[in-house]
C-alpha cells in the first residue's frame, strides 16, 4: 500500500510539474499564430508593390487591370479640369478659416485679400450652420457637392477604405488625392519602401510614399518644414493626423477592387503649375524629397469612373498597362 501510494503521488507530482510546460507550449502556439497572422496580413498589403509577385500574377485575374491604348488616354479628366476643382475647394477651405489666416492673408495683395475677407454665398443645402464656420468636410460638400471619409472597409481584411459619406459624384469628378513625399527616380526610399504598402508607382517612375507612420511621416514632416516660406506653408501635413485640413487627402486608403467590387476611380498623375497661388499650397498634401527638384510638383488624383452614390466604398485598379 505505501508503496502504490508514493507511486500516486509521484504520478501527481509528475502531472503537476507538467501543466506549466503545456501552458508555456500553448501560450507559444499562440503567439505564433499572432506573429504569422500579422505577416499574412502585412504581405497581403505589400505584395501588390513587389515586383516579382506582380510579374508572375498580373495576368491571373485581369478584371482588376485597367488597360489602355495610349499614355494620352490614361486621363479622364483635363488637367483644367483638376486645377478648377482644386482651386474651387481650396479657397472654400481658405476662406471658412480665415481666422487663422491673418497672418498669411496680411502679406497677400489687396485684390486677393478681398477674395476671401468677402462674404460669398455658397450653394449647398441649408445645415444650421453660419458660413464660414463649417469643418473641412462639410466644406467639401457645400462646395463639390459631395464628401468622403475614411471607415472600415467594405472589402473582409482590407482595413481602412474611402466612402462617399454624402451627395453625388459625377463621373470625371476629382474625387481624391493621393498624399505624400515625392521621390524621383534617382532619389533614395530603399528603408522607407521596407513593407510600406503606401508607395505609389508613377507612369515616369516617379514615387509617392503615402505613408502616414513611421519613417515615412517623419521624412514627410522634415521635408514640408524645410520649405516653409514665412508664414506660407507650401504642402499640408494634417493628412498624417486624423483632422485633415484638405478632406480629399485620404487616396492612399482606396482599396483595390475585386472581382466582387469594380472599380468606380482611378488614379490620374497631376503636375502642379508653378502660377498656383501661393496662399493655397498649404493643401497640396505632397512634398518633394529634394528641395532643388527641376520639375512641377507631382500630384495624383482620383478620379470618379463612374457616378458614384453616397454610401459607396471607393475601389481603385492598383494596377494600369498602358500598350
Amino acid at each position: 500500500m505505501p508503496t502504490d501510494g508514493g507511486s500516486v503521488f509521484f504520478q501527481q507530482q509528475l502531472d503537476l510539474r507538467g501543466e506549466p510546460n503545456q501552458h508555456v507550449s500553448l501560450h507559444v502556439q499562440i503567439m505564433f499564430r499572432i506573429v504569422m497572422t500579422r505577416i499574412q496580413d502585412k504581405w497581403k498589403s505589400y505584395r501588390h508593390r513587389f515586383v516579382p509577385w506582380i510579374a508572375l500574377n498580373l495576368r491571373k485575374n485581369e478584371r482588376t487591370i485597367r488597360q489602355v491604348t495610349e499614355r494620352s488616354k490614361d486621363r479622364l479628366a483635363s488637367d483644367e479640369v483638376v486645377l478648377e476643382t482644386l482651386l474651387h475647394l481650396f479657397r472654400a477651405l481658405l476662406r471658412n478659416d480665415v481666422a487663422h489666416q491673418e497672418e498669411v492673408l496680411r502679406l497677400l495683395p489687396a485684390s486677393t485679400q478681398t477674395r476671401y475677407l468677402s462674404p460669398e454665398t455658397t450653394e449647398g443645402p441649408d445645415i444650421g450652420e453660419p458660413k464660414g464656420e463649417h469643418g473641412p468636410i462639410e466644406t467639401m460638400f457645400l462646395t463639390v457637392g459631395f464628401c468622403i471619409e475614411r471607415k472600415p472597409s467594405s472589402l473582409p481584411f482590407a482595413g481602412t477604405g474611402v466612402f462617399v459619406t454624402r451627395g453625388f459624384v459625377p463621373k470625371g469628378a476629382t474625387v481624391a488625392m493621393y498624399p505624400g513625399t515625392i521621390y524621383q527616380a534617382y532619389e533614395p526610399i530603399l528603408f522607407q519602401s521596407i513593407w510600406n504598402p503606401f508607395v505609389f508607382r508613377c507612369i515616369d517612375h516617379v514615387l509617392i510614399d503615402g505613408n502616414d507612420k513611421g519613417i515615412s511621416k517623419i521624412v514627410y514632416r522634415s521635408c514640408s518644414g524645410r520649405d516653409r516660406l514665412g508664414p506660407f506653408r507650401l504642402s499640408d501635413i494634417t493628412w498624417l493626423t486624423a483632422n485633415t485640413e484638405n478632406p480629399l487627402a485620404v487616396g492612399q486608403y482606396v482599396n483595390n477592387c475585386s472581382n466582387e467590387r469594380a472599380a468606380n476611380v482611378c488614379y490620374q498623375e497631376y503636375d502642379v503649375p508653378e502660377a498656383f497661388p501661393l496662399e493655397l499650397r498649404q493643401y497640396l498634401p505632397n512634398v518633394n524629397y529634394r528641395h532643388d527638384t527641376q520639375r512641377p510638383l507631382r500630384c495624383v488624383v482620383l478620379v470618379a469612373l463612374r457616378d458614384i452614390r453616397p454610401g459607396e466604398e471607393l475601389f481603385s485598379n492598383y494596377f494600369t498597362i498602358v500598350h
